[in-house]
């Protein structure tokens, strides 16, 4: 019965899509099993593997220094009300700013390859898990940090032991975001600036018109983005109810 909402969901949206073939025609867009199929194809070459390990390299690498960065920074400007207060604006904008417009900036620091597919992930996914840990510190009681002081408890000790335990949930929500939107940086960045990649095999299938390999390519990130989404979204149900 849990389930079901999403079968209902997932029935609706192939519906929807078999509606658009029809509507368009397979020349503008490939129909559910066309697409199923071409990805089942896909799946059976070598080559499509080299990709998807291309890409999945780059985003591992993005999210570990997306996460890592984001919560570090976001402790230190969070547990320092003036530094905050300074900075938060400033991400803001940040954050808004189309990052497509600091490619040319990345490619001439990073080069081409996979230094410049791991910038721009982490361009995408740090400021969402920088400004949750930021903001949950900023609104977390007061008594967490004079029981770290009545313990004598060193920075990083209060840090590992204190303050992430009690704002994980925060946390966690801001990697949600941020595992997308480093998904999304990395797959633009192959397609601009890499010969590797599923980014790089979209806009190759792009340039030629080869619409069915295109939405392949766009189910299979789809499902990778939705399940990711959803185990991430069980952890954080799982640490709000132990």
């Amino acid at each position: 019965m849990r389930l079901l909402p999403n079968v209902i969901l997932l029935l609706v949206l192939l519906a929807l899509w078999e509606s658009l073939h029809l509507a368009v025609g397979p020349s503008a867009m490939a129909s559910p099993w066309a697409t199923a199929a071409r990805l089942a194809s896909l799946l059976a070459q070598a080559d499509t593997w080299r990709h998807i390990g291309a890409t999945a390299s780059a985003f591992a690498w993005s999210l570990l220094l997306a996460c890592v960065g984001g919560v570090a920074l976001g402790m230190l400007l969070g547990l320092n009300a003036m530094a905050g207060n300074v900075a938060e604006p400033i991400l803001m904008n940040l954050y808004a700013l189309p990052k497509v417009t600091l490619y040319p900036l990345v490619l001439l620091c990073f080069g081409l390859g996979l230094g410049s597919k791991v910038a721009f992930g982490v361009m995408h996914g740090l400021i969402p898990i920088l400004l949750f840990t930021m903001n949950a510190l900023r609104h977390l009681p007061p008594v967490y940090m004079r029981s770290a002081r009545s313990l004598r408890l060193a920075p990083w000790q209060t840090a590992w032991h204190i303050l992430l335990p009690a704002i994980a949930g925060e946390v966690l929500a801001g990697i949600r975001l941020g595992f997308a939107l480093t998904l999304l940086g990395v797959l633009i960045g192959e397609m601009f600036a890499s010969q590797k990649g599923l980014g790089y095999l979209a806009m190759t299938a792009m340039g030629a018109g080869d619409i069915a390999t295109l939405l392949a390519i766009a189910l299979l990130l789809t499902c990778f983005a939705v399940t990711g989404n959803a185990l991430l979204l069980r952890v954080g149900r799982h640490l709000e109810h132990p």
